[in-house]
């Protein structure tokens, strides 16, 4: 939907903490049909704009304009229930913004609302897990049918349906959003536009999250090129270079690398298992020296719901397993399972003797309230702590984790619940131990911290166990899936989240079977392809001739904007070109990208008997 008339407008907004500005003239548009993702480093203050959007704070200067009539609905990372008897009265009653106000909501529609999101109206709002609370907070904001709606970290504690019914949700959603979210794959998949926090300005872009690496890409490639034109600023030339969006994709262009073999790795392994001579001789060799965890007809249920039933599977050293499962399919429970903390009903369970474990539950309970931050990460004192076998000195080691020097003194009781997080992932990551086991590590997780997570994991030469509801963070750590599918029945499959999703459709509720309809239609023998559609036929043919001509285009205005004289020659012309390449550029990566997953499907389909 094409984005329609301006319902909030932020003009050169001006905001001071303490001595330093955090806002120094931001502008930021949102327009009916518009779904904005916000993102920015840690600390450029997302969340704090957000909530000057929704009238929680007032700017220094500059003014927020609203059109005629808009409301306003704010979902905050942090929702209270605290007042209300009922999740029904919690959803009738409205939050005041400084936009139009709205009308109480009649109780049908905060019911219908609730139920929408599998909430019971009657429920008191106490005892409610942080799942149940993030869905009431989103049943509210939806109920309310708000002009405009901002949504501060909506999927924290969802599990992944309740995250792709959020994500149809706001696809139908025609006033204008703003979102702001750890979960990559959750902007990618709703974002139309992304606004950019940097610099204490906020920049634009019309395309959506999917596109930011290239898009920030090139405006720190500019910015690189105007500060070695002008010789000033080297140091922020080298940080650049070190820290910038190159950098950063250059190092996951290398994870990606690594786990791609993994993955290999591991499909030949599973092949080699269904192969009784093949797998005979694994068993005899590399296999039961690699073994860390063996699990045989592994089976749990609780009050005749199955939880586990007839789980075999091998966990070998270097594996990479994700745990998913709808919210209740019991990923914890399995966990515990396989570490031999709770016991089965029937089945069994052998840990290697010497395997070293360290865990990260999801009440992070590796972690003492009472204690320092120092004293977590270095508990016997002292100012080193060791990392993979290196001394590190305990600041700069805290620093990797986002954590400033003049925290290291404040007590773990204190901390958010993200910044707990960091410090449990910190100290985990300390332990001696070849089994790491994280169960909801990306929980309150900003972007800059995920991608330090990822890099340490493709670091890391143990095994994981990892329990997570954010699939970009799975496709980029996991070497195969061990997924919930209803009714007790667990599959593995190798590879990440899209993967899973591919061969299996994702997974149904906790305690659910397969419709029957499905069931049968799985028994059917698929029909076979034998050769490349027409349409990829002519996309293959259209790209051969469109490659050369615009690689011939993209030498011929890298050489124009060469030229030092061409800016001040011809304004118009430069920015014209400057356009053209950007746009030749995206076109050339996604001729390339077409090519080559139809010559992926072609070699696939040539090697099918």
């Amino acid at each position: 939907m094409a984005a329609g008339r301006i319902l909030c407008q932020v003009k050169s907004a001006r905001l001071m903490m303490g001595a330093n500005p955090l806002f120094d003239g931001v502008d930021v548009v949102l327009s009916e049909g518009e779904r904005a993702c916000l993102v920015g480093d840690n600390g450029v203050g997302k969340s704090t704009l957000m909530r000057m959007i929704a009238g929680a704070i007032e700017p220094d200067d500059g003014d927020i304009v609203f059109a005629s009539g808009a409301t306003l609905a704010f979902a905050m990372q942090e929702p209270d229930l605290s007042g209300f008897d009922t999740l029904r009265t919690y959803v009738q009653s409205p939050s005041v913004t400084r936009a139009g106000s709205m009308a109480p909501l009649p109780p049908h529609e905060a019911d219908a609302a609730l139920m929408d999101f599998d909430l019971d109206p009657d429920r008191s709002p106490q005892g409610l897990s942080g799942g149940e609370v993030r869905r009431a907070s989103l049943a509210r904001v939806f109920a309310a049918a708000p002009d405009i709606l901002l949504l501060d970290e909506p999927t924290n504690h969802l599990d992944i349906p309740a995250i792709e019914a959020l994500e149809e949700k706001l696809a139908a959603f025609r006033g204008a959003a703003l979102v702001i979210s750890h979960d990559r794959r959750f902007l990618e998949d709703v974002s139309t536009a992304t606004v950019w926090i940097r610099k204490r300005k906020a920049l634009k872009s019309e395309r959506g999250f999917a596109a930011f690496d290239d898009w920030a890409e090139r405006i720190e490639a500019e910015e690189q090129r105007a500060l070695a034109k002008l010789e000033t600023h080297l140091a922020a030339e080298e940080h650049w270079l070190r820290r910038g969006v190159t950098a950063r994709r250059s190092r996951n262009e290398g994870r990606r690398r690594k786990l791609e073999a993994m993955r290999a790795e591991r499909r030949e392994r599973i092949g080699m298992a269904h192969s009784p001579r093949a797998g005979l001789g694994a068993e005899k060799g590399d296999v039961a020296s690699r073994l860390v965890i063996e699990a045989k007809g592994l089976t749990k249920s609780y009050a005749d719901r199955p939880i586990v039933c007839e789980l075999n599977l091998r966990v070998l050293r270097g594996d990479r397993i994700g745990v998913v499962g709808a919210n209740g399919a019991g990923k914890t429970t399995l966990l515990e399972m396989l570490l031999g903390h709770r016991d089965p009903d029937s089945g069994s369970v052998r840990v290697s003797k010497t395997v070293e474990i360290a865990y990260v539950d999801q009440n992070r309970a590796i972690l003492t309230p009472r204690d320092t931050i120092w004293e977590a990460l270095a508990p016997q004192g002292g100012d080193q702590v060791m990392v993979r076998g290196r001394p590190r000195h305990v600041a700069g080691y805290a620093k990797e984790f986002l954590f400033d020097p003049t925290q290291l003194r404040q007590p773990i009781g204190s901390l958010s619940g993200g910044e707990r997080n960091r410090l449990a992932l910190a100290v985990s990551l300390t332990r001696k131990a070849d089994l790491l086991v994280l169960d909801e590590p990306t929980n309150d997780l900003d972007m800059d911290t995920l991608d330090a997570l990822e890099d340490m994991l493709a670091q890391y030469e143990g095994t994981v166990l990892i329990v997570s509801h954010d699939r970009a963070f799975l496709d980029g750590v996991t070497t195969q899936i061990l997924g919930a599918t209803g009714a007790g029945k667990w599959v593995e499959t190798p590879g990440g989240w899209r993967d899973f999703e591919r061969e299996h459709g994702g997974f149904r509720p906790a305690g659910t079977a397969a419709p029957k309809e499905a069931v049968a239609q799985d028994t059917r023998a698929p029909r076979v392809q034998k050769k490349l559609s027409f349409k990829d036929e002519h996309r293959a043919a259209e790209v051969e001739k469109l490659l050369p001509k615009l690689e011939a285009e993209i030498a011929t205005l890298e050489e124009k904007l060469a030229d030092n004289s061409f800016f001040s020659r011809d304004p118009l012309g430069f920015n014209t070109a400057v356009k053209r390449l950007d746009a030749a550029r995206a076109e050339k990566d996604q001729a390339e990208e077409d090519w080559l997953n139809i010559e992926a499907r072609r070699e696939a389909l040539s090697a099918e008997p």
